[in-house]
């Protein structure tokens, strides 16, 4: 018989908690200017769509978008871990509607194991202060994340029509894969037509399939677009900028794909809620 006093209990803790951030980690298998503009606009049409966001810069040798913005030298998540400034410091609003904070800055001294226990606390904390949080990611050279919520968040591919780049995100799918365990990925096709993106696809998810035994999940395609372009000159996103254009329609419906359905993913202790749940 069940434990009612107990249930009632667990029901009141979990309506009082609130609910979990969401939080995906973005890998990408393209330019680093691609992936920029990608999570800019993203962010960007989250945003207008009603959603807090939070994007969160955690490369320390690519091309983040922290870089991409001009918001490099400020504080970094990392300088909030060694009391060198406060969170609200390291969090920096953008006109494209959401805000932005720096997992550690450029090429920083290797964090000891107790900054990082630290840096993991602050970003747990950082966190919380929204509703959806994008993660500009890289994998360090250990195959592992900066911080461990990024590894059990949900975890997106970007990756264009090129064989170089399916190639690129074949080996990162099967890295995380060894590094991980088995999970499912997300594949987002950017630079292609929603046909294009489907070959695509259909054969990264056959392989991944049939040599990984790894799930992954579509969700959708970015057409290449000159306003995309035209709009990063302006330092707008596209979707305010050109409403109309071809880019603006996918990255508001892509937005809709991250709001309302999210991809598959078994439980885990200590992941966060799937997107959509």
């Amino acid at each position: 018989m069940a434990n009612f006093d107990f249930d009632q209990a667990e029901g009141l803790r979990r309506m009082l908690a609130g609910p979990k951030p969401r939080i995906v980690t973005f890998l990408s298998a393209c330019a680093a200017d691609d992936k920029g503009a990608m999570l800019v606009n993203l962010g960007a049409s989250l945003a207008r769509a009603g959603n807090d966001v939070i994007l969160v810069d955690a490369c320390t040798d690519e091309y983040g978008v922290a870089q991409r913005l001009g918001l490099e030298r400020s504080a970094s998540l990392l300088a909030v871990a060694r009391q060198e400034c406060a969170l609200n410091q390291a969090i920096q609003a953008v006109p494209q509607g959401f805000c932005v904070a720096s997992m550690a800055g450029k090429r920083v001294a290797r964090p000891s194991a107790d900054e990082a226990r630290r840096l993991a606390k602050a970003f747990d904390v950082l966190v919380k202060q929204a509703g959806m949080v994008l993660v500009d990611g890289e994998l360090g050279a250990d195959g592992s994340f900066p911080v461990p919520l990024m590894a059990s968040a949900e975890i997106v591919i970007q990756v264009g029509t090129s064989g170089a780049s399916i190639t690129a995100a074949y080996a990162l799918i099967k890295r995380l894969s060894q590094q991980l365990g088995r999970r499912p990925f997300g594949i987002l096709v950017t630079g292609a037509s929603e046909a294009e993106a489907k070959v695509v696809y259909d054969n990264m998810s056959a392989a991944a399939s049939r040599y990984l035994a790894v799930q992954l999940t579509s969700l959708g395609a970015v057409p290449a677009d000159e306003y995309l372009q035209r709009a990063a000159r302006l330092g707008r996103a596209v979707v305010d900028a050109f409403p109309l254009a071809g880019a603006s329609v996918a990255f508001r419906q892509l937005a809709g794909r991250f709001a309302l359905a999210g991809m598959p993913q078994r439980a885990r202790a200590g992941g966060t809620t799937p997107l959509g749940s």
